[in-house]
């Protein structure tokens, strides 16, 4: 990935930079509005519904962050406020919401703001979202292919009743998709990780595609489905040495690898628990991922190895104000990022949407058919 524009120089004590989040998404910012140019989204706006069903500030504030950049852009945004925005309870109303936009054929994408209910309640929540409007990435369609490093799909695949059904002949490698294929969908958050870490050179494009990580040690503080799970898989079947962290242990994610006589079984991570601590993983990790949803929460900046990459992703701080001390790079945010790459995938979906329906529809028959027949 080309970079035109330099980091931020660094800002109060010690020598790393600061990198903001705008100079990543200005790029796909500038992909987006050529997009939206193209004749079929100039006909009709693509239309994301958002649906908000807490009374968290951060989820109202990711909401008005949406609205704002999709306005921008000229993306038609609908905020859908039930249960605990409008003063119920959390969740309330929020899955007939969902099904309400998935029928609406108005609609080309569908968001939640999680958390909601917290764990089991909100996955059985994103699996109610249609994989043809999962912007979020967060449908099993899309997980088991990310899994499984499987990153093409054909898009009448998406029309399947079965979401955990693997790929027809399923194609794992190379950059662009085959013919009649395309990229699957991949959460937008994690996605939007891995694009700073590219930006930050973290990325070596001289390598193979599928092992432009090779080489790296990260740690990931937070194991979500939504977040911290998907990321450590991206980042592992790119070739990175992972450690996963969480409250109940550390994981550590790396490749499986080709297995020439074992088909089903594509280079893709694999996870076995360590005994070890969170000190150690930190003091050999090149890149430093935090997502925790806590204010308390903090990183020891002497915990951390000199000259890493440090990425914040939760919406409160999780480092020490003196990372750049240790760090070379600090990113203290990537929500402008998230929100591209969900905008991005909200164009990828109209374009599946359609290709998948027309693949669908069967041939109208030859008028010497219809003779045929009468």
């Amino acid at each position: 990935m080309s970079r035109s524009t330099s980091p931020t120089p660094s800002e109060g004590p010690g020598d790393g930079h600061l990198l903001r989040a705008d100079l990543i998404a200005a790029q796909y910012r500038s992909e987006l509005l050529s997009h939206l140019q193209e004749p079929t989204f100039r006909a009709r706006a693509p239309t994301l519904v958002g649906v908000l069903s807490t009374a968290q500030e951060p989820a109202r504030r990711y909401a008005e962050f949406t609205q704002r950049m999709c306005e921008e852009l000229g993306v038609r945004y609908v905020l859908k406020e039930v249960g605990g925005a409008r003063g119920g309870r959390d969740g309330e109303g929020a899955e007939e919401a969902v099904i309400e936009a998935n029928e609406d054929e108005s609609v080309d994408g569908i968001m939640v703001y999680y958390p909601i209910f917290g764990g089991g309640q909100d996955q059985y929540l994103q699996q109610v979202v249609s994989p043809l409007k999962d912007v979020e990435g967060l449908n099993f369609r899309f997980h088991y292919n990310l899994y499984h490093n499987i990153r093409f799909l054909k898009p009448s695949q998406l029309l399947k009743h079965n979401p955990l059904l693997p790929s027809d002949d399923p194609v794992t490698e190379g950059d662009h998709p085959p013919p009649g294929y395309v990229k699957s969908i991949l959460p937008c958050t994690p996605l939007a990780v891995v694009k700073c870490l590219e930006y930050a050179g973290v990325y070596n494009r001289l390598l193979r595609y599928g092992d432009r990580a090779y080489g790296k040690t990260v740690t990931v503080v937070n194991r979500s489905e939504v977040v911290g799970r998907p990321l450590a898989a991206l980042l592992s079947n790119d070739g990175a040495r992972v450690f996963s962290v969480d409250l109940d242990g550390i994981q550590e994610y790396t490749k499986r690898p080709k297995e020439e006589k074992v088909r089903k079984y594509h280079p893709r991570h694999v996870v076995q628990p360590v005994q070890t601590e969170l000190k150690d993983c930190l003091a050999i990790s090149d890149v430093v991922i935090s997502a925790v949803p806590s204010k308390e929460y903090k990183i020891k900046t002497e915990w951390l190895k000199d000259g890493c990459v440090c990425v914040n992703v939760a919406s409160e701080k999780n480092f020490e104000t003196d990372v750049k001390t240790r760090a070379a790079l600090y990113i203290p945010a990537v929500g402008k990022v998230t929100i591209t790459m969900l905008l991005r995938n909200l164009l990828r979906l109209r374009e599946y949407n359609e290709l998948a329906a027309a693949a669908a529809t069967p041939p109208a028959p030859s008028t010497s058919s219809l003779i045929d027949r009468s």
